[in-house]
């Protein structure tokens, strides 16, 4: 049952955004209610993301409107979007790591005593902010010493100090543990009892079933249902209309011969780890890493790729120790990264596709030995991007622009346009849709099968469970423990991945 536009906090009426070649929204109307939180769904690239940048005031758009309480409104600027009421609250956080918490929550609103800063007023008004989100910070404190889970809080209270009534979250839970989730939660919660309006965009089907009320689904820009109650909607059926299809096998698990002399580590020791590792993966094996926040998962896979000089152990290749004294050494010798910060380590977002694409393997293609060969790298990017089915306006669209799943593709097309031996991925589906993750997975197998030794790191159990044929477990800087596919499960794999107590 739908409900009246009066009635809704905020409403969406065909909303339509046009960019050169691409339309990422085409008509879509929804709306949400007081004291409801509804998710957003959708595919990377379905049109979530321009949707907020619009209900932020980032964009205007082509054509469409949105609502507040029933009464039109036009955002020329993200300033009358906050004075109007609204908040959203990015994965990457909009906050001054240098400034102060105080200076952070009553940026542009600062207390003056005359022309001076009223800085008592300031440390009072900041704190009773914090104490909205029920948190012990100090206002005094350097926000970019904060975990990231107290920046988000800041963040928040500083969105209701402004008096945000429309309050969205996109992919809040990315990068937080699971106790930090579960504090966010009880603050969302709170902010629903009050009535206020949460917009929840998240890729995480577990979330929505725990904190949502309501949900939206959209696909290549396009509104394809809403519910307003999730009580008898099954997963299989949000999944189904997110992708179009149905995902029977979403990890796309196939068993693979294995050969020996893929990758061995032997004693490995640096930053973030309390002991030496050693494993080995053979060629066409794919190996898991699972542990939680802090585990020295990420720390291990920068040792082996030379993103950070190891103090001890060696790395071989096929047999052959690896000089992987940096990422350029680690990528000649056949081992290549996509690290868990796409955004900052794995693209240049203001070039595009096609050059992200060769950014590597152009070194072997050189004519001459000094020149770009442009007729080789046209053909290598169409063929990479057709193969992997990377969403695009053209080759030549700056990578920036493209949805988190599709960058991650043009990533993974990128080492397959080289002669990889073993590949390391850290995080290689977080913040991706299901239909996404599912073609990711597909590609992670076909490296395997190919012959690459593949490692692969996740912080979701069941992705890891999934898709790995062996599984190694990491706690606080050691590796804990390794399981066969045919051995671990859920509640062995965690019991390792907890933090021990000593009494």
């Amino acid at each position: 049952m739908s409900v009246p536009t009066a009635a809704l906090a905020l409403g969406f009426d065909g909303l339509t955004m046009e960019f050169p070649g691409v339309r990422a929204l085409d008509g879509v109307s929804f709306g949400v209610r007081a004291g409801c939180v509804h998710a957003l769904m959708g595919e990377n690239g379905a049109g979530k993301s321009t949707l907020l940048k619009i209900l932020s005031g980032a964009y205007q758009p082509t054509a469409g409107t949105v609502r507040l309480a029933g009464a039109s409104k036009q955002f020329e600027s993200t300033a009358a979007a906050i004075a109007a009421g609204v908040a959203v609250i990015y994965q990457e956080l909009h906050l001054v790591p240098e400034m102060t918490v105080a200076e952070n929550l009553l940026l542009g609103r600062y207390p003056r005593r005359g022309v001076l800063l009223d800085r008592r007023a300031l440390r009072d008004q900041a704190a009773r902010l914090l104490q909205l989100v029920g948190e012990d910070i100090s206002p005094g404190e350097k926000l970019g010493r904060l975990p990231l889970a107290q920046r988000q809080m800041v963040e928040i209270a500083k969105a209701l100090g402004r008096g945000a009534r429309i309050v969205a979250f996109d992919e809040p839970t990315s990068s937080l543990s699971a106790k930090e989730t579960r504090r966010l939660f009880e603050i969302i919660r709170d902010l629903r009892a009050r009535g206020h309006a949460i917009l929840y965009v998240t890729h995480r089907m577990d979330e929505v079933y725990e904190i949502c009320d309501a949900a939206t689904v959209l696909r290549d820009g396009r509104h394809v249902v809403s519910h307003d109650t999730l009580a008898n909607v099954t997963r299989d059926a949000l999944v189904k209309s997110m992708v179009g299809r149905e995902l029977t096998n979403v990890f796309n698990y196939r068993p693979r011969p294995h050969a020996p002399h893929g990758l061995e580590v032997r004693n490995l020791l640096g930053p973030g780890l309390r002991a030496p590792v050693s494993f080995n993966v053979a060629r066409g094996e794919i190996v898991g890493f699972f542990g939680l926040v802090g585990a020295g998962r990420t720390e291990l896979m920068r040792l082996l790729c030379g993103a950070v000089p190891p103090t001890a152990g060696e790395v071989l290749v096929h047999g052959t120790v690896a000089r992987c004294v940096s990422p350029r050494a680690a990528i000649r010798e056949g081992i290549v990264f996509c690290p868990e910060d796409r955004k900052k380590e794995g693209i240049i977002a203001v070039r595009s596709v096609a050059e992200n694409i060769n950014l590597s393997a152009r070194r072997s293609h050189l004519r001459a030995g000094l020149w770009l060969d442009r007729v080789w790298e046209r053909a290598n990017a169409a063929a990479q991007i057709s193969r992997l089915g990377v969403r695009t306006a053209s080759a030549e669209t700056l990578i920036g622009l493209l949805s988190g799943g599709n960058q991650q593709k043009a990533i993974l097309a990128r080492w397959l346009s080289e002669q990889v031996r073993v590949v390391v991925l850290d995080e290689p589906t977080r913040g991706i849709d299901i239909g996404a993750k599912s073609e990711i997975y597909a590609l992670i197998q076909e490296l395997a099968a190919a012959g690459a030794s593949v490692v692969f790191v996740s912080s979701e159990l069941p992705e890891v469970l999934g898709i790995a044929d062996r599984i190694f477990v990491m706690r606080e800087g050691i590796v804990a423990a390794e399981f066969s596919r045919d051995t671990a499960t859920p509640e062995t794999v965690m019991h390792v991945a907890l933090p021990v107590t000593v009494s």
